[in-house]
């Protein structure tokens, strides 16, 4: 990744960065759309088949709270020559995803004038079809042609490389398989690269529900593992709350969404936000039990004796 990859990133970084800046300066300044209010009723099509909750922090935490963000954790790691680096690296770029997320977002309902008009431009030409529509109608139809382009096309597709990538250096981990020639790469390669054509399939509105869940599932198994990390490598202790409050929150998002999801179990709201409240008290309650609580039993043990 560091010898490959890692020379075109900053290109698509770059001109991902300009092409929000634009789209932005497009809203702001232009006098055709006009950015509709902030309010926090839930304005989609079809607000009754999509609550907010939990379907809110499903779709757009991906940039805050990424389980496919944490697999590719320990391979940025690697390429980095110095560890203070991780925080502007990793923490830099969330807060730009989530700052050109939130652009795209206002860009979308404004350009489209409206939720309605954007679920309409969606179920006509598709994501990469608005996308085009709104670079182009904001920057031109030059820079804007070429920005859409690269996001619609290219982003995607280093997305899916560094997905497969990472899926098979898991694999080879828990094998123990090293991956520094051709042959053992492509033991695990070929067959991830064959389920993904298999998946390639099926209706992709499916497979990204999926994926969007079982992607907030791992960030929750991720942040539990690392609230017990801090907890064991700390000496203050409640710094493992850092990883532990979220984990908590994004439990409730999990459980709650897979519950009452029609690719889930279909079960009503009167049931699964109790359910899922409840399942995020039970992780808390072993988290607790297995850290802080049993510390007071051996402390209590020690004085006994």
């Amino acid at each position: 990744m560091d010898t490959i990859i890692a020379r075109f990133y900053p290109l698509f970084g770059i001109c991902l960065i300009v092409m929000a800046i634009g789209i932005m300066g497009g809203m702001l300044f232009g006098t055709e759309h006009i950015m509709p209010e902030l309010q926090l009723a839930n304005l989609h099509p079809k607000a009754e088949a999509m609550p907010i909750w939990p379907l809110m922090f499903i779709t757009v935490a991906c940039g805050a709270v990424s389980g496919f963000h944490s697999t590719q954790s320990p391979i940025m790691a690697r390429c980095l020559k110095d560890e203070h680096l991780g925080r502007p690296v990793f923490y830099g770029a969330m807060v730009a995803e989530g700052i050109i997320a939130l652009i795209w977002a206002a860009a979308g309902v404004t350009f489209y004038d409206g939720t309605g008009g954007l679920a309409a431009a969606m179920a006509k030409g598709g994501p990469g079809g608005a996308v085009y529509d709104i670079c182009v109608g904001y920057m031109g139809v030059g820079i804007g042609a070429v920005l859409a382009m690269l996001g619609v096309i290219a982003c995607p597709i280093t997305s899916g490389d560094t997905a497969f990538r990472s899926a098979r250096l898991t694999l080879a981990d828990w094998f123990h398989i090293p991956q520094q020639t051709w042959d053992k790469r492509l033991r695990f390669a070929v067959p991830l690269l064959a389920i993904g054509g298999i998946l390639s399939q099926v209706n992709f509105n499916i497979v990204w529900r999926y994926f969007s869940w079982t992607n907030q599932t791992l960030a929750m198994i991720v942040l539990w593992t690392g609230a017990v990390y801090l907890y064991r490598t700390q000496e203050n202790k409640m710094a493992s709350l850092v990883a532990a409050i979220p984990a908590t929150f994004m439990s409730v998002v999990t459980t709650t969404y897979i519950l009452q999801a029609k690719e889930g179990l279909e079960l009503p709201t009167v049931f699964t936000y109790p359910a899922g409240i409840a399942f995020a008290c039970l992780f808390l309650a072993l988290f607790l039990k297995t850290t802080f609580l049993k510390r007071d039993e051996s402390k209590e043990v020690a004085q006994n004796h």
